[in-house]
């Protein structure tokens, strides 16, 4: 886990960590939020949609948001203020993803940091990208 203070961040520090996705994630995920769309639970139902497996949930990957914040950039110090996200490509059971972030602007006024963030596949292809802001001790 990174311990960054606002004071030590400045723009074009990087982090990023990988995670495959797993059929426990997915029933993990699916117990917390209740989201049982016949495209995440039934690999019938989304190949009719034309899809090659069960489709993992976008929040499921948009949510190794939290631990690039939380853990790797800027870490320990930092609390969430927003997360704004695009989703560009489905994610499946079995894909390993990449999660990168860069820090864009560090505001000493507002004490936050807002980080531009891609996750990827394996095959390179960005499949979710956004930016999130934190609030951060000095």
């Amino acid at each position: 886990m990174n311990h960054y203070t606002l004071a030590q961040l400045a723009p074009g520090m990087e982090a990023r960590f990988t995670h495959t996705v797993t059929e426990e994630d997915m029933a993990l995920f699916y117990r917390l939020t209740g989201d049982s769309s016949p495209i995440h639970m039934d690999a019938e139902a989304a190949a009719a949609r034309g899809y090659p497996g069960r489709v993992a949930y976008g929040m499921l990957g948009a949510s190794l948001v939290s631990t690039l914040a939380g853990v790797y950039l800027p870490g320990e110090h930092c609390l969430l203020h927003s997360v704004e996200c695009k989703f560009a490509k489905p994610v499946f059971i079995g894909d390993v993803l990449t999660v990168s972030g860069k820090v864009s602007e560090v505001n000493d006024t507002f004490r936050e940091v807002t980080v531009k963030f891609a996750i990827t596949n394996a095959a390179g292809t960005k499949v979710t990208r956004g930016v999130y802001k934190a609030g951060l001790a000095r």
